[in-house]
């Protein structure tokens, strides 16, 4: 906005806060129902976690490593600390902690609304995503995960996002090296952060001067490498002769969810890369996300977090996934329909009959804009594309093209 001829920036929004305007702001609410709908009729109960809590409370268990990303204030009733969510997943499994009787099994809980990111975030784009996800607790088979996956790809299918690609990973793999190899937490975590880079220079940076370096890199540097197709599973004993058990159970574990997920979901394409460690370190196991052609980021990621109700007291199995509602909108092929958008245009009339003609349209779901004495503007501005006449005693609906 320019006040006398200079830039306002009182009027700004901070960067990577956006705003929706119409006509996309319906359309984003369309696609949030749609999403809902998919949930629900999947069994899934719609949770509205809080969009502040303490900050011991937020940040938690699997809200950990997710400090930085958290806006911190002061509350001014009780001078704590709390915290704007960056993740509402931590917060369902909370909920799931405190409000779900252990004695009746699998839970199944769905959210969707506001985050906040005090830095950019590669997967969400915008620092103040509208993530969708969806998690279920209690069970840890291979036969959650796939409902999560199958889930997943519904709900991208339903808002419109085409031709979907699944990429698989496992964390128990890097897990498993990294104990062998005896790595410590600070060296460990340098050697995470250039894998979700692929970079063997900062794989061999973060790994120098450590006992044992050159088996080290050595492993490392092929677990970055090792993606493609299913027969990248084949190549993990060849890779690493020498490693734990609990790499092949693993790399097994991964072999078993796919042959499941494309027994359900035949249509998906299927990519291994069991370098990819994307998403929170609070995942330990099965890891997937979706991708679309030309699009360099993930638009969906989700994956097994056991024992996430831990810190809670309740240690608890789970799976779920995450996605921000406004990037799939950006996506959508066909666009999300926008039926029922037009209107029908009431001119100014004392005639109560109108009135009560106006009442029942809209009691029929029709859209209808009624004109406001002395305004500028007609139908075409208010995006009308039919008008009420009168017709004797009555009103009658006609094209705006027919005067």
């Amino acid at each position: 906005m320019k006040v006398g001829g200079l830039r306002d920036e009182r009027w700004l929004l901070p960067p990577g806060v956006d705003e929706v305007l119409p006509p996309h702001a319906r359309q984003l609410e369309m696609m949030r129902r749609r999403v809902l709908d998919i949930f629900h009729r999947w069994g899934y109960e719609l949770v509205l976690p809080p969009l502040l809590e303490y900050l011991e409370s937020l940040l938690n268990g699997p809200g950990a490593p997710l400090d930085l990303q958290t806006f911190k204030v002061i509350d001014q009733e009780s001078g704590r600390l709390m915290g704007v969510r960056a993740d509402m997943t931590p917060q369902v499994a909370r909920i799931d902690a405190f409000h779900h009787e252990p004695s009746q099994g699998p839970s199944r809980l769905c959210y969707l609304g506001t985050v906040l990111h005090a830095q950019p975030d590669p997967f969400f784009g915008s620092r103040s995503p509208l993530q969708l996800g969806a998690e279920l607790y209690g069970h840890s088979g291979v036969a959650s995960d796939v409902e999560v996956m199958a889930l997943m790809v519904a709900t991208l299918e339903a808002v419109g996002v085409p031709n979907i690609h699944l990429d698989l990973g496992h964390f128990g793999v890097y897990r498993a090296l990294v104990a062998e190899l005896g790595l410590d937490a600070s060296v460990a975590d340098a050697v995470f952060a250039a894998l979700q880079r692929k970079a063997p220079d900062e794989i061999a940076h973060a790994l120098s001067g450590w006992p044992g370096e050159t088996r080290a890199v050595e492993w490392m540097t092929r677990l970055a490498g090792l993606n493609g197709d299913r027969s990248v599973l084949d190549d993990v004993s060849q890779a690493f002769p020498d490693a734990p058990c609990e790499l092949e159970r693993s790399v097994d574990e991964i072999a078993r969810l796919s042959d499941a997920f494309s027994a359900r979901c035949p249509h998906i394409p299927l990519h291994f890369d069991l370098g990819e460690l994307r998403g929170y370190s609070y995942h330990g196991g099965p890891v997937f996300a979706a991708f679309v052609p030309g699009v360099g980021t993930e638009v969906a990621r989700g994956g097994r977090y056991d024992q996430t109700d831990e810190p809670f007291g309740r240690p608890r199995p789970a799976t779920g996934f995450s996605a921000d509602l406004r990037l799939l909108m950006t996506l959508a092929d066909p666009p999300p329909s926008s039926e029922g958008d037009k209107a029908i245009f009431a001119p100014v009339s004392e005639d109560p009959e109108l009135g009560r003609t106006v009442d029942r349209l809209r009691a029929k779901g029709e859209r209808v804009v009624e004109e406001l004495l002395g305004q500028a503007e007609g139908a075409d501005r208010a995006t009308c594309d039919r008008r009420l006449e009168r017709d004797g005693a009555a009103w009658k609906i006609v094209p705006l093209d027919s005067e």
